[in-house]
């Protein structure tokens, strides 16, 4: 069984824009800058014939995608591929008290200890877990050999590490924009990256 991913990052928001943490647990649109970036996207990649789309429950990856979704392609939506959960981050501006939050967990996790999460939020250990169920049901469906795949900036960069066999410590250094490319290859039970950060679409922009 051989199959193709394109994973990418949702466009832009206004809390993106303003700093805001946003998470599973905020549901926001896409702005004008998302839209332009997500019009790039399809522009540079409608000719790929994608078999399914599949993206996270939340309404700024089904936007990244809408016109790929219009064209007919079927999509199904995934809890496994949501966002990280930020707790009682979640909705707040990142002020200094935030930041210096942030920098401490991920700094944890850098070190390996993910199973330490912001207060009412989530792992990356329990991030992983629901990510596995959502790659092991794409995998398990047949005739889709070319997948989009539209989901978020912390997750995607975990997700990205355990489908390569790379330490979740290390997620950090895989570096994501909003609408970034990174397409993996599946083929002998093993996922491999062919392109890397591609924002070439987001040259004009």
């Amino acid at each position: 069984m051989k199959k193709t991913f394109y994973f990418i990052r949702h466009g832009q928001t206004d809390l993106n824009l303003r700093g805001v943490v946003q998470g599973r647990g905020v549901n926001s649109p896409l702005n004008e800058t998302g839209f332009q970036q997500a019009e790039a996207f399809y522009e540079a990649f409608k000719h790929i014939p994608f078999d399914k789309i599949y993206t996270s429950t939340l309404l700024r990856t089904k936007q990244t995608v809408q016109r790929f979704i219009d064209q007919g392609i079927p999509t199904e939506e995934l809890v496994g591929l949501d966002e990280i959960s930020w707790g009682i981050y979640e909705g707040k501006e990142q002020d200094e008290g935030i930041m210096a939050g942030f920098e401490q967990v991920v700094a944890s996790w850098r070190k390996g200890d993910l199973d330490l999460s912001i207060a009412e939020g989530e792992s990356p250990n329990e991030l992983v877990y629901r990510q596995k169920q959502a790659i092991a049901h794409m995998l398990a469906q047949p005739n889709e050999e070319r997948i989009l795949v539209c989901m978020h900036g912390r997750a995607l960069r975990i997700m990205l590490c355990h489908l390569t066999d790379v330490s979740v410590c290390l997620m950090d250094d895989f570096p994501h924009t909003n609408t970034a490319l990174y397409v993996l290859e599946y083929t002998d039970d093993r996922f491999t990256i062919l392109d890397h950060y591609n924002v070439k679409h987001l040259e004009n922009l």
